[in-house]
């Protein structure tokens, strides 16, 4: 099977996020024998503790690249020095770091970036990707609205909405649900601030997560009673 994550951070030995990643916890548990792992993670302040954190498994390859929704070459990143150590937000929108950093000196470093239908390209030959999770400060929207579903098979996608404005969220929804992607509640984030979406036909749950622009995300809960359906893989 084939994990694939935009944002690793330092994985499950980030102590700013209590030890813990969702992604790190969903693979490492998981019942396949057969895992082929690829993490993506912009902030080189965090690739020694994710290189750490996967030590363990042979099939893991991480880069420390960010991804593009354009064709520049380097992104210009944003972070504050009151997040020190690992950055855990670092991002290329400099309004995200001021709204949790308000009063704080802004640093900036620039990363080699790459398109999100480039990187699959040349890392997937076509192959199936079991799961996709995006975990990116507010980039989410860029990365779906940006890949070709069209020529890449992905069979589950998780994307954080908690940085989503309502005009994204519409458009990311009705972009998945053209592509066959129906709603199938919370996704792997321990904090249950992620989306899944299945490559899979159910007219009862796209109906229900029609709902997700127009309602708050603490009644998500509620809603997710609702499904028919409402796992991970």
């Amino acid at each position: 099977m084939i994990f694939f994550h935009i944002g690793g951070g330092a994985g499950d030995l980030d102590p700013a996020a209590n030890f813990r990643d969702g992604f790190s916890e969903f693979v490492k548990s998981h019942k396949s024998k057969n895992k082929n792992i690829f993490i993506i993670e912009a902030n080189p302040s965090n690739i020694n503790k994710l290189k750490k954190s996967w030590k363990k498994y042979r099939s893991v390859r991480i880069f420390n690249i960010a991804i593009s929704s354009n064709n520049k070459k380097k992104l210009k990143f944003f972070y504050s020095e009151k997040d020190a150590p690992h950055y855990q937000l670092f991002s290329s929108d400099i309004n995200h770091i001021k709204r949790h950093f308000p009063e704080s000196k802004i640093k900036t470093k620039f990363i080699k970036a790459i398109t999100i239908n480039k990187f699959l390209d040349e890392n997937f030959n076509n192959k199936l990707i079991d799961y996709f999770s995006i975990d990116i400060e507010g980039s989410d929207f860029d990365v779906i609205m940006a890949l070709n579903f069209q020529k890449f098979k992905i069979k589950n996608i998780s994307l954080e909405y908690l940085h989503l404005t309502k005009i994204q969220k519409v458009k990311i929804l009705k972009k998945l649900l053209d592509y066959g992607y129906t709603y199938f509640g919370f996704g792997i984030d321990h904090n249950k601030i992620d989306w899944l979406f299945k490559k899979k036909t159910n007219w009862w749950n796209i109906i229900v997560s029609k709902l997700l622009p127009i309602i708050h995300r603490k009644h998500y809960k509620r809603l997710n009673k609702l499904l028919i359906e409402n796992s991970v893989i």
